[in-house]
């Protein structure tokens, strides 16, 4: 009778303690859909449901974003999956060979859910709260069907910073209720908009390179859950009906076929909810699955069935917006939107869930065994370019993929990326080689492949990003498996440096090096740079190597030495000193062809009719990769600007007509000595202009007769003249301080068509000659007017100097071998 008592006092318990959850309504003291939370709001819930339901809920801390708001998720699972639940999430990494050891038990399927990474994209953190509710919901059959064999995942937010930023705007300019008038002010996002991160990155296209906060924090939690589910919710223009999966073509060829029939499945169980509200929708239509750094695809290459779902809405529809088609779309249907397509995705998982977990281990240990593709092993070779290549497996370990460095010499055949033919190679001893025999073969394979397969040229995105061109080095594939020697690589241990040398001399070839520099010259140290290849006590020098005097650096006494020993050590640059300004080859330092660097005060312009994207890499290059001081400009503000006190202006990508105007004040201070950097479309405002070098190609054709097009084929004829994302060959004078550094190959990820002639009166640096597409789709006519192409341009005007970039080295941030041009063109362009 007494066991009986306290059963049941334990369930009565349980039960008090369940209806003590609160509904979203009753928690935040409004409705859902009548105003956008604020993120610690949607925090606060998931912790308050966490703490009534400790044996169902728990919450992970997994980081902070750079404004401070934090990171985290909550997992759901029934009570008796909940207690084991550090056995279950190491049991899913055993079964894939990413922990050793041997699963003790059964793997349920794993779902992850995120929601919110484009933070004006601001329905889906409302929506969570919902399925958050339901899931704990104990008369929600649905809910406790899939918890019976499913773990959940939920991110509420992965991208706090923006969300809050497109939030605290429309909450203070909304009229009460909202207005569904399209030209009213609260569909009027300012910029750069809520969608972005901190620095206006856009996270959903950072899954692999990881270049933000947000991203590094969330992947490393990912990894160490890899689930067999992962679904991705966003919003597009206020116009278009709900997409769901299938996917539009093209699919990347190595989604498995199991990932490829869970597409239609997820279509099934998503349809069922639309259907029975009468709801409008699409599917297999623009959204593909090829870009491997999206919140689909970089779940799909690492195993899980990957999707993305697609409201109507985003920043502009507001609480409620009227659309062309005469209804009003509210935030309170989006949400329901948004919920019924997260309850689709659990239950198609968990109706599946056996099967799902089965394919899921075989994606991996398939690999393992196997090995995965035509070629089975990347060669990077590594002797100069030790810093690229550290930095590259700086980014494997983060990805989890394993890599090891030949141990001694040997020769292969394989595929040459520079050549683009099969050859004959040598492997020396330290190159990094890379195998598809691990259990992240296939994403190896995805990484590195020297063309990718499309199945179709209507693409959303990047068609290549093959990491061997965007680390700028030279490598090979072979379809043979490499022995993999060392597990670090063997680095020559640098002599110390005694006493107080007559100079420190660095090479100057990386990323490593820009990064270094930065470091000296906002420590006040004076830097000087040699404009010819020279030899001093048995080392070679190439141009642009830094050289940093004693002289002139007197004043620091004991901080000269300590600053740049202790940068060298940061950045792993191998520094000689020595004891005397005389070469054996070369300029003596004391030569009027060793010029003294700049320290320049940099300016970037921001606002209306600047890429918000664009001018984010910029910031985020110069606050957070380089830590080299800026100054932020608004446009609006740029006549009130004092000039002289600027020595470099960076114009992203972006129109700059309202902002110079007929440029009259930029000219006048870049013939005083001022510098721009001009990026991208930033380009197009001194193209064709009186007084500036870039001119725009003529239009060489004849005919004037109209050209017969199909009506239903516009799509397909308007990619002729596109280049989504390619990459090209670009040649590069090396023995121009843009050049510096490079062995004068250059290879650019084009994402738009230019076409500039050589300049008559400048250094044309950098330029894209006949045949120099690489991989990739471009266009027919694209490729076309890409032949004979100034890519990158130094114009000298009066004391000053304008550099044309027409592509962006710093694209995304993840573009390694770019970020050395850049470094270029600010420092060593005098």
């Amino acid at each position: 009778m007494r066991k009986i008592s306290c059963c049941f006092f334990l369930l009565l318990s349980f039960l008090n303690l369940s209806a003590q959850t609160k509904t979203p309504e009753e928690f935040l003291g409004y409705k859902l859909g009548t105003k956008f939370s604020f993120h610690h709001r949607i925090v606060d819930y998931v912790r308050h449901v966490a703490a009534q339901n400790p044996t169902q809920v728990k919450t992970i801390d997994y980081g902070m974003t750079f404004e401070g708001r934090p990171l985290m998720v909550a997992i759901i699972a029934s009570p008796e999956n909940l207690a084991k639940i550090e056995e279950i999430r190491t049991n899913n990494l055993k079964s894939i060979g990413l922990m050793e050891g041997k699963p003790t038990g059964k793997v349920p399927a794993i779902a992850w859910l995120s929601y919110n990474v484009h933070g004006n994209e601001a329905v889906s953190s409302e929506a969570v709260l919902q399925v958050l509710y339901e899931l704990l919901n104990k008369n929600n059959a649905t809910t406790q069907n899939v918890l019976k064999n499913t773990v959940v995942i939920l991110d509420p937010c992965i991208n706090p910073d923006g969300r809050d930023r497109y939030a605290q705007w429309y909450n203070r300019v909304a009229n009460q209720g909202g207005n569904p008038a399209p030209f009213a002010i609260e569909h009027r996002e300012p910029w750069p908009g809520g969608r972005f991160s901190h620095y206006i990155f856009d996270p959903n296209r950072d899954w692999a390179w990881q270049t933000q906060e947000i991203s590094q924090q969330r992947v490393k939690l990912y990894n160490q859950w890899m689930p067999h589910l992962h679904a991705d919710f966003h919003e597009m223009g206020y116009n278009t009906p709900y997409y769901f999966p299938p996917s539009a073509k093209p699919y990347h060829e190595d989604l498995s076929k199991w990932q490829r029939e869970f597409q239609q499945t997820l279509g099934d169980f998503n349809k069922k909810y639309f259907d029975k509200n009468y709801w409008l929708y699409f599917s297999k239509e623009n959204y593909d699955l090829l870009y491997p750094s999206y919140g689909d695809t970089y779940p799909s290459y690492n195993g899980a069935i990957g999707m993305t779902y697609e409201q109507g809405g985003g920043g502009a529809a507001g609480l409620a917006i009227a659309k062309e088609d005469g209804d009003t779309l509210t935030l309170t249907q989006r949400i329901s939107h948004h919920f019924a397509t997260s309850m689709g995705s659990l239950e198609a998982i968990s109706t599946r869930a056996d099967k799902t977990v089965e394919e899921f281990n075989k994606f991996f240990t398939d690999k393992t065994a196997n090995g995965y593709g035509t070629y089975k092993s990347f060669v990077m070779k590594t002797k100069g370019d030790e810093a690229k290549v550290q930095a590259l497996t700086s980014l494997l370990d983060k990805l989890q993929i394993n890599y090891g460095f030949a141990a001694k010499e040997s020769t292969a055949t394989g595929f040459g990326y520079q050549s683009l033919k099969d050859e004959s190679f040598k492997i020396e001893a330290n190159d990094l080689i890379i195998s598809t025999y691990q259990p992240k073969g296939t994403f190896v394979k995805i990484l590195f492949e020297p063309k990718t397969a499309l199945e179709d040229s209507v693409t959303y995105d990047l068609t290549t990003w093959s990491l061997a061109y965007g680390y700028g080095l030279k490598a090979f594939a072979t379809k043979e498996k490499l022995a993999v020697g060392n597990s670090q690589m063997t680095t020559v241990k640098q002599a110390s440096i005694e006493g107080k040398p007559y100079a420190y001399v660095a090479a100057w070839k990386s990323f490593e090096d820009v990064k270094f520099l930065s470091k000296v010259l906002a420590a006040g140290i004076k830097v000087r740079f040699n404009e010819n290849p020279f030899e001093i006590d048995g080392r070679k020098f190439d141009a642009g190597s830094l050289i940093i005097t004693r002289t002139n650096n007197e004043r620091l006494g004991d901080k000269f030495d300590k600053t740049i020993q202790a940068a060298a050590k940061e950045f792993n640059i191998n520094l000689l000193g020595t004891t005397s300004g005389m070469v054996l080859s070369g300029n003596d330092f004391g030569s009027g062809s060793v010029n003294v660097l700049k320290n320049p005060r940099v300016a970037l312009i921001a606002g209306d009719g600047v890429v918000s994207t664009a001018f984010g890499e910029v910031w985020h290059f110069f606050e957070q990769q380089i830590k080299y001081p800026i100054t932020v400009i608004e446009g609006s503000s740029f006549s009130r600007v004092p000039l002289e006190q600027l020595d470099v202006i960076v114009l992203a990508d972006g129109s700059y007509e309202k902002i110079f105007g007929n440029g009259d004040a930029l000219k006048k201070w870049i013939q005083n000595g001022g510098k721009v950097i001009a990026l991208e479309g930033a380009t197009g405002y001194f193209a064709d202009k009186d007084g500036f070098a870039l001119k725009r190609k003529k239009d060489t054709s004849t005919s004037d007769k109209a050209e017969l097009k199909t009506y239903g084929t516009r799509e397909r004829e308007g990619i002729m003249e596109q280049i989504p994302g390619a990459i090209f060959k670009v040649e590069l004078d090396k023995t121009h301080p843009l050049g510096y550094g490079t062995d004068g190959i250059y290879y650019s990820l084009v994402r738009d068509v230019y076409n500039y002639d050589y300049m008559k009166d400048g250094w044309n640096v950098g330029y894209i000659k006949e045949n120099n597409h690489v991989t990739g789709f471009a266009g027919k006519i694209a490729k076309e007017k890409m032949k004979n192409t100034l890519t990158f341009g130094v114009q000298e005007m009066g004391r000053g100097k304008i550099v044309y970039m027409a592509d962006s080295p710093l694209f995304r941030g993840f573009w390694y071998s770019g970020k050395l041009i850049f470094g270029n063109a600010l420092f060593t362009v005098n």
